[in-house]
């Protein structure tokens, strides 16, 4: 599976407001009179003050009595402020509540808060004595959800001579809610089944019922699923192939925000094979190979196509079905266990059935390592009209090609090897080698990459020129020669005199078996996988298959030292 290895791309959507004062001419610089500031709704028995004050021109003074300075602040629900004033008092401060902060939140006409509850806290709205010395009164709220306004208002008693200057009500910058989605993103291809999605959010309490809201969510356009923290959203299940998720931040009432805040992502999950692994693309013909459940597509257009019927190597059959492919399109992907130490094999049988008049070198097949690089490729180089060799590289050129003396035809079926030594760093490649153990390769090449992890085998279908039509068929990937390398090719065919198997194909419990020779005959079936699943002694000149299933087999039989094999099929 070609696995996107990318850099994190986070899906923020985020807008900042710029902090603001909202209280007006809170420095008292500007006077309709000696006793009315200008934008206050209430100045009782206040005056101004040019000597005293905390900086600017003026001030604002009360001398005993029962005084008021107060202003109706506009303010918007929700939003963070902070509300501060220098103050100054002198000697005459009574017994400690001359001076007090009498304010609350509104909405409209109600007052939502009572008196300086919420700034300075209940039963303690009073200013403290600071000995003659200017003294800043601060505090940071948020006002209520349905506030529309502050009234603001100080208030001094008795003969306490009190100095007030630079008031504010200042509204915080506030981040607007984002929301991103870490991983995956968009065009990853994740092994599934179940996958973790990471959710980040700012600027907003995901809570179910007391924060600002929570997260809903919902899967290839299905249901939406609410979720009332930020942990990764576990999704479990997930078939092959393409998903998007797309998750929004809602209100506690599951409505979107105004903007509303929303996040996607589209990814591919893939499952990983199990190691030795063989593909008999015993699928339905006509359908793309990029569609099971085992591979996945890179790339877009013409698909590699299962069809029907199998290639015959030596006493190698296929089973299932092949799978068929020309030109450019769909790269197809099969992940399995990652390997990174000793060596990763690849066989098939191949078999060409056109080239184009044009036709120049290309590689058809590829071990892929997991960071993505191509390190071992399989390479079809025409010789001619209808002949061609194969080749092997590293690298995106065509480095080595099987001897030259070796031409195969349009038609023929051969068998082909190759590998990636990862403790060594070669490619190398065998073609029509079913030796028991792995021989000396017949193509081989130095690689220039090291500590290499090999995790995916890919078909690669690049143009009309450099892919042409073949048909493939009993795909093995492993970590050994015989992994890869089914036994029916590395049994002797020496030939018994006189010997017959019959009835085959076969519906019976048993097959006879008869040879001119007087031995004992030793029985050994192979499935098509090179599994031995029977070793036994002919008696009576029968063989019994009864636990056999349908299928295909070979059967190797021995006697006074000679061997001869023969397919055997079960119906």
């Amino acid at each position: 599976m070609k696995k996107h290895y990318i850099l994190l791309l986070a899906l923020i959507t985020s807008l900042v407001s710029f902090g603001q004062e909202r209280m007006l001419n809170g420095g008292f610089e500007s006077w309709d009179d000696p006793t009315t500031p200008t934008s206050y709704s209430k100045a009782e028995n206040t005056e101004q003050e040019s000597t005293e004050v905390h900086s600017g021109t003026y001030a604002a003074k009360h001398t005993g009595g029962t005084r008021d300075i107060a202003q109706t602040v506009p303010v918007n629900g929700g939003t963070t402020y902070t509300i501060s004033m220098w103050y100054k008092v002198d000697a005459n401060f009574g017994d400690g509540t001359d001076a007090r902060i009498w304010s609350n939140w509104k909405a409209g006409s109600t007052n939502l808060t009572d008196d300086a509850a919420d700034l300075k806290g209940p039963n303690n709205a009073y200013l403290d004595n600071n000995s003659n010395v200017w003294t800043q009164y601060s505090v940071t709220l948020t006002a209520p959800a349905t506030a529309d306004a502050l009234y603001f208002e100080v208030r001094t008693y008795g003969s306490a001579v009190v100095y007030y200057d630079d008031f504010s009500v200042f509204e915080e910058a506030v981040a607007n809610p984002s929301l991103g989605i870490g991983s995956p993103s968009s065009g990853d291809f994740v092994e599934g089944p179940d996958v973790n999605v990471e959710v980040s959010v700012q600027n907003f309490i995901v809570d179910n019922g007391i924060g600002d809201g929570h997260i809903s969510y919902s899967v290839d356009g299905g249901q939406a699923i609410m979720k009332y923290d930020t942990t990764p959203i576990n999704l479990t299940g997930l078939t092959n192939g393409e998903h998007t998720i797309e998750i929004e931040l809602v209100d506690n009432s599951n409505a979107s925000l105004s903007p509303a805040i929303t996040a996607s992502v589209t990814f591919t999950t893939f499952e990983t094979q199990s190691l030795p692994y063989t593909e008999t693309f015993d699928y339905t013909a006509g359908e793309a190979l990029g569609d099971q459940d085992a591979w996945t597509n890179y790339f877009s257009g013409d698909d590699v196509i299962v069809q029907e019927g199998n290639l015959t190597y030596a006493n190698l059959s296929g089973s299932g079905n092949s799978i068929t492919f020309a030109g450019n399109g769909t790269d197809p992907v099969v992940d399995y266990t990652p390997t990174s130490s000793g060596k990763i094999y690849a066989s098939f049988m191949l078999k060409i059935t056109a080239l184009d008049a044009s036709a120049v070198n290309g590689y058809f097949a590829v071990l892929r390592t997991s960071d993505g690089d191509y390190a071992s490729r399989l390479w079809i180089s025409p010789t001619g009209e209808s002949t061609y060799r194969i080749g092997i590289s590293n690298g995106g050129s065509l480095e080595q090609i099987n001897a030259p003396s070796t031409d195969y035809s349009i038609g023929d079926t051969i068998f082909v090897v190759f590998n990636y030594d990862i403790d060594n760093d070669t490619v190398n490649a065998w073609i029509n080698n079913g030796s028991t153990s792995e021989p000396t390769p017949e193509i081989t090449e130095a690689s220039g990459s090291t500590e290499n992890t090999f995790s995916q085998l890919l078909i690669r279908q690049d143009s009309t020129t450099e892919t042409p039509d073949l048909v493939l068929d009993e795909l093995r990937i492993g970590t050994s020669w015989s992994d890869v390398v089914p036994a029916a090719l590395s049994v002797d065919s020496t030939s018994l005199s006189s010997f017959s198997m019959y009835p085959n194909p076969t519906k019976s419990d048993f097959v006879n078996i008869a040879s001119s020779g007087t031995g004992t005959i030793e029985a050994q079936v192979f499935d098509i996988l090179g599994k031995r699943v029977i070793n036994a002694v002919v008696n009576n000149n029968r063989l019994n298959v009864s636990s056999l299933n349908t299928g295909v087999y070979v059967v190797k039989l021995t006697q006074d030292n000679n061997t001869s094999t023969k397919k055997l099929i079960i119906q």
